[in-house]
C-alpha cells in the first residue's frame, strides 16, 4: 500500500523520540511520508530526523513539545498550519508506576493529560481536514493494559482504556468517509522504557517495535482493533473471553508487580 497516496503528504508522530514512536517514524518514511515528529527531547528527535531524511530523503519536521502543556492546542495549530496531514499516530505515554496510593497526584494529573487529552487536541486539529478531503489515517496506541484493571499502574492502564474506546468509536463514525483508524493494543514491547524496567528474563509475548509497528500499519485499513503478536492475541482472546475477570486482574499484577519491584534509574 502506497500510504501517501491513499492518505496524504504529511504523518504527525506525537511520541517520536524512540521506541515504537521511532519506528513509526522509519517505516512511514520509507513508504514515501514527510514527517511531523512531536516529543519532549529534542536532541533524540533530531537524531532521528537526519537519519530518516538522509535514507528516504522525506522531509521531516520536529518539534521539542510537552503534549501535557496547556498551550498544546495553540503550538498545534502553528506547527500543523498549511500542512496536509493524512496519518496521524498518537504513540506518546506517560506511566506511572507502583502503588497508587503512594504516587504523587502530579503524576496521575501528567498522565490524563498526556495520554488523553493530548491526543483529543491533535484528533480535533487534524481531524476534520481528513474528513473533507476524503482520505487519512489515525492510529491511537493503547495496550493489553486497557482490557481489565492492572494493579500498579492502574492509570496508565485507564487511560489506554480511553484510547482504546476512543479508536473503537471513531472508527464507527468514520466508516465510508475514506479515513481509517485504528488502536493498536500492545503488549511487552522491547522499548528503551521498557527495557529499564524489564524483570529479569522477560515477559511473555515481547516484540520488537519494527514488529509491532509493521503489524499496525498493515492492519490500519481493517480496524478498529489490532492486538500485535499472536502470542498476545491468544492469551488476550483467554483472558478476556474465558478466565473469571477476576482471574485476569490478578495476573496482571504478577506481571505488573514484578516491574514495581524493579530499583528506578
Amino acid at each position: 500500500m502506497n500510504f501517501r497516496e491513499r492518505y496524504g503528504r504529511w504523518a504527525v508522530v506525537a511520541g517520536a523520540s524512540e521506541g515504537l514512536g521511532a519506528a513509526f517514524a522509519r517505516q512511514l518514511a520509507a513508504a514515501g511520508c514527510d514527517l511531523v515528529l512531536l516529543a519532549r527531547r529534542a536532541e533524540l528527535l533530531e537524531g532521528l530526523a537526519a537519519e530518516v531524511r538522509a535514507a528516504h530523503h522525506v522531509e521531516v519536521v520536529t518539534a521539542a513539545v510537552d503534549l501535557a502543556s496547556a498551550d498544546l492546542p495553540a503550538r498545534v495549530a502553528t506547527l500543523l498550519d498549511g500542512r496536509e496531514v493524512g496519518v496521524l499516530v498518537f504513540n506518546a505515554a506517560f506511566a506511572p508506576l507502583g502503588d497508587f496510593a503512594q504516587l504523587p497526584l502530579e503524576g496521575s494529573l501528567r498522565a490524563l493529560d498526556v495520554n488523553t487529552r493530548a491526543p483529543l487536541v491533535l484528533l480535533h486539529a487534524l481531524l476534520p481536514g481528513m474528513v473533507a478531503r476524503q482520505r487519512g489515517a489515525v492510529v491511537l496506541m493503547s495496550s493489553l493494559t486497557a482490557f481489565q484493571g492492572s494493579p500498579y499502574v492502574s492509570v496508565y492502564g485507564a487511560t489506554k482504556s480511553f484510547n482504546l474506546a476512543l479508536a473503537e468509536g471513531l472508527w464507527g463514525e468514520l466508516r465510508g468517509t475514506g479515513v481509517d483508524v485504528l488502536g493498536c493494543c500492545a503488549g511487552a514491547t522491547l522499548t528503551p522504557n521498557y527495557l529499564k524496567s524489564r524483570a529479569e528474563g522477560g515477559a511473555p509475548g515481547e516484540l520488537a517495535p519494527e514488529a509491532v509497528v509493521t503489524e499496525a500499519l498493515a492492519a490500519l485499513p481493517h480496524g478498529p482493533v489490532l492486538i500485535p503478536g499472536r502470542f498476545n492475541r491468544f492469551a488476550s482472546l483467554l483472558m478476556r473471553r474465558v478466565l473469571p475477570r477476576k482471574t485476569t486482574i490478578g495476573i496482571m499484577a504478577q506481571q505488573t508487580g514484578k516491574l514495581r519491584r524493579l530499583p528506578k534509574g
